[in-house]
């Protein structure tokens, strides 16, 4: 009932204080977050319900916040070389750990293929189907994978926000396991991906189904201990390249973190083009 009232008083508030004098606006604003902070202080584990619930019903959330978190870090970081010449933190330099996984990385038998699969340049995803930003950089790959005649994409389950990434994930594995040439996985990936909402084992099963694929043998495959092997590997790959968030990105000897743009994404591919790096 508290909460109902708080809310109501900060709506209420919201509508008044604009036609309010200036002055007396502030003084009922400071006011109301006096109580608010008040409220807030005391009921802690009330607060903790309500964001619980809304991570639940919008898991992609998550991977917003996380993203949110990386770009303000790099902001902050930016500022403080700016007012500091001299003293400027080198960039974290990802070349070592990507050159010790690259077999891993660019050619694992566990992997997603598209695009060409001999191309001079690959670039590594790593996704969640329940991330909001990979949503949107789903047109950011298709572009790609048309303009681009010569390069190779290699796609890597990060199911980080909840069990329905996971499960999802699952089942795309084993819809990988059932195209080797990617054909009917891209076409269940951009339905998957491109589909609204978090995702759950009904929506990728039902993306699966749409691409005829053996619904019987998919359900086995999704328990085998390949899919294990995969999610296991990428979750470890990962990890050894920094990334802690979806979409991530390995470019040739570089690790791009987020949904960077399509126009970022072009740079890093002609950067290592330029320099022979695969």
């Amino acid at each position: 009932m508290k909460r109902v009232v708080l809310m109501c008083g900060a709506i209420v508030a919201a509508l008044v204080l604009p036609a309010a004098p200036a002055s007396h606006a502030q003084d009922v604003r400071q006011e109301i977050d006096a109580i608010i902070k008040d409220y807030l202080v005391t009921h802690p584990d009330e607060l903790g319900e309500i964001v619980k619930g809304y991570m639940v019903k919008h898991p992609e959330a998550v991977g917003e916040i996380m993203v949110g978190v990386l770009k303000h870090r790099s902001s902050s970081a930016n500022a403080s070389n700016s007012l500091a010449p001299g003293a400027a933190k080198a960039a974290v330099d990802h070349s070592e750990a990507i050159a010790s996984n690259a077999a891993l990385l660019f050619s694992s038998p566990h992997q997603v293929t598209l695009g060409n699969p001999h191309g001079d340049v690959t670039l590594v995803e790593f996704f969640d189907y329940s991330c909001g930003f990979c949503k949107r950089a789903l047109p950011d790959m298709l572009t790609l994978i048309k303009d681009d005649p010569n390069l190779k994409i290699v796609l890597k389950e990060l199911p980080i926000l909840g069990a329905g990434s996971a499960e999802a994930a699952r089942v795309a594995i084993a819809v990988r396991m059932q195209d080797a040439e990617g054909q009917k996985y891209l076409t269940f990936h951009q339905e998957l991906l491109g589909g609204a909402g978090p995702a759950s084992k009904e929506k990728a099963l039902a993306a699966a189904k749409d691409q005829g694929l053996d619904m019987v043998r998919l359900e086995q495959d999704a328990a085998s201990d390949e899919v294990g092997a995969t999610l296991s590997e990428d979750v470890k790959l990962a990890g050894a390249m920094g990334i802690n968030g979806t979409p991530g990105y390995v470019v040739g000897d570089k690790v791009v973190l987020g949904a960077v743009g399509i126009a970022a994404l072009k740079e890093r591919i002609e950067a290592a083009r330029g320099h022979g790096v695969n």
